[in-house]
């Protein structure tokens, strides 16, 4: 079926994710706009059906409320991919943003990792700390199970930076999932 429901609820955070790899409703609230807007670009260009509905601590500030969105997310990928088989596995795709470019590329092994190269001249986009941006996409690929580059290379405008990081990181994970007639693809057999 290829969809994940999943909710986590702790002393800080209450979150609920649901998740299609094969599109469907948009839907996002996490009470932080910017971060708002960039789970609707990764959920618009990643072909995915997406609604979060996220309660944080925002009086203290983002970090729980990304981070944990992060998990979640991580996690409804993990399950609607099930054993992997049938799927592409890897992606890479660069997205120019203005006077940005952003690159992502994906490998959906099983073993999680982030490489994260990329410094913000700006502390923040709205009400969004720009830092959370390694931290939301850390969280994402080890609750996912996948292996993530990411970096800028080049830019100055941290908004446009950041968007097109997500947009990258949205297209490299569509065309990391798309469905292929092969089994699991590792020569192992299984991932």
């Amino acid at each position: 079926m290829r969809t994940s429901v999943q909710k986590r609820k702790t002393k800080e955070t209450d979150i609920a994710v649901s998740l299609s790899l094969d599109g469907g409703e948009v839907s996002i609230s996490t009470g932080i706009g910017f971060f708002d807007h960039m789970l609707n670009a990764f959920a618009v260009h990643g072909g995915f059906g997406l609604t979060v509905e996220a309660i944080g601590d925002l009086e203290i500030d983002g970090h729980h409320t990304v981070e944990d969105v992060g998990i979640v997310l991580g996690k409804a990928f993990a399950e609607a991919l099930g054993d992997k088989s049938g799927i592409a596995r890897f992606g890479t795709f660069f997205v120019p943003m203005d006077e940005a470019l952003a690159f992502a590329s994906v490998d959906i092994s099983g073993r999680p990792y982030l490489v994260f190269q990329a410094e913000f001249e700006q502390e923040r986009v709205g009400e969004f700390d720009t830092c959370l941006t390694e931290e939301f996409l850390r969280a994402f690929a080890f609750n996912a199970g996948i292996t993530l580059h990411t970096r800028i290379e080049y830019g100055k405008n941290a908004h446009h930076e950041i968007e097109g990081m997500f947009k990258a990181v949205a297209h490299a994970m569509r065309l990391a999932v798309a469905k292929t007639s092969a089994g699991v693809l590792s020569t192992k057999g299984s991932l």
